[in-house]
């Protein structure tokens, strides 16, 4: 039953009080910032107390794979807490051990063990300890496009400006170029270049460093919030090669990009390619109860057979997390999540894009694969200015701020940074969802093609 308009307003107003008053929100001055109370979710679709309903087309933030509220999902939490709502790492507990190996049979090569967190950050975190105790090396390389997370090591990782306010930081960490064929740091001309030059640079970036100081590389497998920078062909064997030519361990952070959003279980499946730990969150289990964790290979996980590994977590492999986890690969595997992705993003996402690009004198270049997608905006195709400038804030983060307006008052709730619009819309979504969404982000853009010059 629907609220009455002064009960629904009443309830918003109370909520609204309390989390302006006691709620100190992440990423945000607290006084520029005016959250929307959201009543409720299904699917593809949440809405407010005003009853403004929104396409979902970040996904919340990109980790809502199977959409709000689940059935599946939602039962297996109901049954989990019924049953057993909580357990200590140290025992031995049935939805966990069945969830490990569930992740472990869909993981590449020999990565077969499995180290639970409580989310993303707690993942790289664990990762970057399983990599320096492996190879006694305590320097980590990590590109400069990048979010690792916001804890202590996790954030000294991440390349993106919010690693700037938390500087500096004990972490032994330096930063290189990835591949971004549309604004190429090595001014190549064809992804095959952008590939080989971004090798080189790496290959001198490791010898300059000093290659017996480094213990792991990080690398998102599609470069998530920074872009959806889908990485050339070649460029991620090529890492692989230096990682064993050096003796580094080849960390793939799949926080954002694993369990289904570029239409594989992991995107790694996608590029010929097996890292040594792989970082995982999000997608799991929707986000429906926090989990991480760091899968791991035979090698790795052998040293830890007689000597002690030397972390934890209170939360690792909670019940109530896991659960949800194992109804997520029954899902997947039950209405063909993977080859739903895969067709709606070659058959209807890429030629929709493609067409912008056309249409859009905005819109600079589309890339991404799966439902994994990004536009960038510019105000010059010629000289790729971007719609607005690094870091923007304030007026100068205008001109996207309207694009977002104008999706939102057309029903889609996008998901940005800097001059982009990332598509990353549920993998549950609907065809006809999609072409609406999409639809109403064509629309938008004629608030970008307005600041063209």
């Amino acid at each position: 039953m629907t609220a009455s308009p002064d009960v629904a307003n009443d309830v918003e107003s109370s909520i609204r009080h309390n989390d302006r008053h006691h709620v100190l929100h992440s990423w945000s001055a607290q006084a520029a910032i005016d959250p929307l109370p959201v009543e409720g979710g299904l699917g593809s679709t949440f809405w407010d107390y005003q009853g403004n309903r929104y396409l979902d087309f970040g996904s919340q933030l990109v980790n809502l794979n199977l959409g709000h509220q689940h059935p599946d999902l939602v039962a297996a939490i109901q049954e989990q807490a019924g049953k057993l709502a909580t357990i200590q790492p140290a025992f031995a507990n049935d939805v966990r051990g069945e969830l490990a190996a569930l992740i472990a049979a869909k993981a590449p090569g020999t990565l077969n063990k499995v180290f639970f967190t409580n989310g993303g950050a707690e993942a790289n975190e664990n990762a970057v300890r399983m990599a320096r105790q492996f190879t006694g090396k305590s320097k980590i390389l990590a590109q400069y496009r990048s979010y690792h997370g916001a804890t202590s090591t996790a954030m000294q990782l991440t390349g993106d400006p919010r690693r700037w306010a938390n500087e500096p930081g004990a972490a032994s960490v330096a930063h290189f170029f990835g591949p971004y064929a549309y604004r190429s740091p090595f001014h190549s001309s064809t992804p095959e270049e952008e590939s080989a030059r971004a090798l080189e640079h790496l290959e001198s970036v490791i010898v300059l460093e000093g290659a017996s100081t480094i213990g792991g590389i990080i690398i998102e497998t599609v470069v998530g919030t920074n872009g959806i920078l889908v990485p050339p062909p070649g460029y991620l064997p090529g890492v692989r090669a230096l990682c064993d030519k050096y003796g580094i361990v080849y960390i793939a952070d799949e926080v954002m990009a694993g369990f289904g959003r570029t239409g594989e279980w992991f995107a790694v499946d996608g590029f010929n390619v097996i890292p040594d730990l792989i970082s995982f969150a999000k997608g799991v289990n929707s986000g429906y109860v926090p989990l991480g964790g760091v899968i791991m290979s035979d090698a790795i996980a052998a040293i830890f057979d007689e000597v002690a590994y030397p972390g934890g977590l209170t939360y690792s492999g909670h019940p109530l997390a896991c659960a949800p986890g194992v109804a997520t690969f029954k899902v997947f595997e039950r209405d063909g999540i993977l080859a739903h992705v895969r067709d709606l993003g070659s058959r209807v996402v890429r030629p929709i894009l493609d067409s912008w690009v056309e249409k859009h004198p905005s819109v600079g270049e589309v890339r991404g694969r799966g439902l994994f997608w990004a536009v960038e905006l510019v105000t010059n195709r010629e000289t790729r200015e971007p719609l607005v400038p690094f870091t923007a804030a304030g007026d100068a983060a205008r001109p996207m701020a309207e694009v977002v307006a104008a999706c939102k008052a057309r029903g889609v709730w996008p998901m940005t940074n800097n001059n982009r619009i990332h598509i990353c819309p549920p993998l549950v979504i609907t065809e006809g969802e999609l072409r609406t969404g999409l639809a109403a982000i064509d629309e938008a853009l004629a608030v970008a093609d307005g600041f063209v010059r």
